[in-house]
């Protein structure tokens, strides 16, 4: 159901049964990694019109990692990293299942 590039795919499935017997699966919840903890790949000043799939293709090898570079900037919105001209921006080394 999940693409393997989803910050979730790793995720342990958890099941619950409701009152009328139906067993409903979900994710567990997802914590975010220290950022300090990430190995990083290199630190970029951010360029007006940048765009952080972008980056992450690059840097990452797929524009669907963004959230790779989110977790490096204790950021929960993409859009916070790009907004600001000449802020630096850390992209860490690319990592499965949300550790590295």
């Amino acid at each position: 159901m999940l693409e393997e590039t989803s910050r979730y795919y790793y995720l342990e499935t958890g099941k619950f049964t409701n009152p009328e017997g139906r067993i409903i699966a979900y994710k567990r919840r997802r914590f975010l990694p220290q950022s300090e903890k990430l190995q990083l790949q290199v630190e970029l000043t951010v360029n007006e019109g940048d765009r952080l799939d972008r980056i992450a293709n690059t840097y990452i090898g797929s524009p669907e990692m963004f959230w790779q570079v989110c977790d490096a900037n204790n950021t929960m919105n993409p859009f916070d990293l790009v907004a600001t001209p000449g802020k630096q921006i850390r992209v860490p080394q690319p990592y499965v299942g949300g550790v590295t």
